[in-house]
């Protein structure tokens, strides 16, 4: 791929797109505020980067990053997303989206929310169980004895390659954990959201540490609704 496009250019679309651009791949940022609002962290990037409307990084994307908070998922562009692959790294916080009845009964989790919307895309959930923080400075080359992997979940095997290709590049290992409908294990409150990532908790005021496949694997399967 040549350019990742960002819906979304908070903690963890701003850590992605460094994580990109350090890795040799364009960006294109968008968030809900305008280009204009960007233009700080495009300096930051340099040349790899610029910033546009969400409906332009969701157009230049060749895989396009949707990361808003999820009671502003209807707002991502659908027509400019037609047959791309669409990273999905938002969590459901009721007290922050109010309630969706769907995940709530344990019918839809927030990623088939947004392949709902998002009906001839392949959405594939990602990176959302890791601290911004350690999203940072976890990556490490392919081959690296302390390589970090994170979990991913869709219902397209070949979206799932081409995200799994992204995060190599950005310096990740990856984990298929099945279909979107699986990827309630990775969400707030489970055993693999932000504590193997760190060696003590809270996780979001520790070190971040490694942690291999086998690990995350366990902390997958441990979680229970």
């Amino acid at each position: 791929m040549t350019t990742l496009g960002l819906i979304g250019s908070g903690n963890i679309g701003g850590t992605l797109a460094r994580l990109a651009v350090a890795a040799g791949i364009d960006v294109v940022l968008s968030n809900s505020r305008g280009p204009e609002t960007l233009a700080e962290l495009v300096d930051e990037l340099g040349e790899r980067a610029r910033a546009g409307t969400t409906a332009e990084a969701a157009a230049a994307g060749d895989i396009v990053v949707v990361t808003v908070p999820l009671k502003a998922y209807q707002a991502v562009p659908a027509d400019q997303l037609v047959g791309k692959v669409v990273i999905d790294t938002n969590n459901y916080y009721p007290e922050r989206d109010g309630e969706f009845p769907d995940i709530e009964a344990g019918v839809a989790t927030s990623s088939e929310l947004l392949q709902r919307h998002l009906p001839r895309s392949r959405v594939v959930k990602a990176f959302n169980n890791i601290y911004f923080e350690h999203l940072a400075s976890l990556a490490r080359p392919e081959g690296a004895a302390d390589r970090t992997t994170l979990p991913i979940a869709g219902d397209d095997t070949e979206a799932k390659t081409a995200a799994a290709q992204l995060l190599g590049t950005l310096g990740y290992d990856t984990l298929d954990i099945g279909p979107l409908s699986e990827s309630w294990r990775t969400q707030p409150d489970t055993p693999v959201y932000g504590s193997p990532y760190t060696a003590s908790e809270p996780f979001w005021e520790s070190e971040a540490r490694p942690a291999d496949t086998e690990t995350v694997r366990k902390a997958v399967d441990a979680a229970e609704r």
